[in-house]
């Protein structure tokens, strides 16, 4: 009975094996290798899009970090412009007699890039009370220094002293060390000093106001900005801002070869802020002849009191300018405000992106080429204020 059931069961567990070894047919297979790819194509189009998304984003946050890091830097510089630490020229000076006429007038436009070795006492005079200047042209003297500027885009001139003094013998810290040959600025506090500053690359001897001390000295600071139509080799195709210092190179005093700033940078549009109306509503500038109110001693509205100087400006911009060609002396003089328009485009082009876009700097308006439309761009703008200039106007 044993034999028997086993010889039986033998047969039912050779076709169990058979039956539990099939695998799947072909037209499954096929099926899941469809499946499969449909899958894989899934993913992989997930993952494209994805990157391209992180790609888009990482353009953005570059061209906005350019665009916000380019105004900073503009804006941290002229804010400082027309510091000339205890100096302040005497047409903006109140605490003046009121019988006595400023002297130290600005009689032109200074030339940003002529070498120190050919300055004068009246273009020293002429450079620290313009302490801002705009041009939509390569000034005279500056071909050899602003060269392949982008067509349509301003040159930008802001003058100041340094912030930091030099260094006194032994003193390391909150100074900056002196260099031997270049252009330094020293105002005087003391009464019975010759000359009120002096701007030099030595004869610094002018003394605080015991009379005894020697007064700090200063570096004079002298930058022009224009944006350039390459960033690191000529033809590169990078529209760049640019930065010539006024600084000791090669043993002489004179405008620096252009250092590129930020890449990206392709518009640049300055309006200057020109104060010309006194707290008594008078305009202090005429246009036609030399015959300035701000000529002529300070006129007090109250004379007891020394309130409101009514041919003086109150150091609040009252019309924005471009300078087209040249601005006049009379206004440069006044510019206590700077409107800045930036535009800036991203590094690399995004593909399938079309700029039709116009953009606004300012009273310019820009509609980029044709063949630049793939790039991204955004226009930056701020206005900064002359704190220098026009906080010794404000008055009661």
């Amino acid at each position: 009975m044993n034999v028997r059931n086993r010889k039986m069961q033998g047969p039912v567990r050779r076709r169990s094996a058979r039956f539990s070894q099939a695998g799947f047919s072909l037209i499954e297979l096929m099926v899941a290798s469809i499946m499969g790819l449909f899958i894989m194509l899934a993913i992989l189009m997930l993952f494209t899009n994805v990157s391209r998304t992180n790609d888009e984003m990482s353009k953005a946050n570059a061209l906005i970090e350019n665009g916000r890091f380019a105004i900073q830097l503009l804006q941290d510089d002229i804010a400082h412009a027309g510091f000339w630490d205890a100096y302040i020229p005497d047409f903006d000076d109140l605490t003046l007699d009121t019988d006595e006429a400023p002297t130290a007038i600005p009689t032109g436009v200074p030339q940003p890039c002529l070498a120190y070795s050919s300055w004068t006492s009246a273009i020293r005079t002429n450079r620290l009370g313009i302490a801002v200047q705009v041009h939509d042209s390569v000034p005279s003297g500056c071909s050899g220094v602003v060269t392949n500027r982008k067509s349509g885009t301003d040159i930008l001139v802001v003058r100041h002293v340094n912030t930091l003094p030099t260094c006194l013998p032994g003193q390391t810290e909150g100074c900056e060390a002196e260099v031997s040959g270049k252009l330094y600025f020293q105002a005087s506090r003391c009464t019975t000093d010759t000359n009120d500053y002096v701007l030099a690359t030595s004869g610094h001897n002018l003394h605080e106001r015991n009379c005894t001390t020697l007064a700090p000295k200063r570096r004079f600071i002298s930058n022009l900005y224009y944006v350039r139509d390459y960033a690191v080799t000529a033809g590169d195709g990078i529209p760049t801002l640019v930065r010539s210092e006024f600084d000791l190179d090669s043993g002489a005093v004179k405008a620096t070869a252009a250092v590129a700033l930020i890449e990206g940078v392709e518009g640049l549009r300055v309006q200057l802020g020109v104060d010309r109306i006194s707290d008594a509503g008078n305009d202090i500038i005429d246009l036609s002849d030399d015959s300035d109110p701000y000529r002529d001693p300070v006129d007090w509205a109250d004379a007891k009191h020394l309130t409101s100087p009514t041919n003086r400006g109150d150091g609040v911009p009252d019309e924005y300018i471009h300078c087209s060609g040249a601005c006049t002396v009379d206004r440069l003089i006044n510019v206590v405000a700077v409107k800045l328009h930036l535009l800036v485009r991203s590094q690399t082009v995004s593909q399938g992106y079309v700029d039709g876009k116009s953009y606004t700097l300012g009273d310019q308006t820009i509609t980029p080429v044709s063949t630049e439309t793939g790039y991204k761009r955004h226009v930056f703008s701020t206005v900064v204020r002359l704190n220098n200039v026009s906080g010794r106007r404000e008055t009661p």
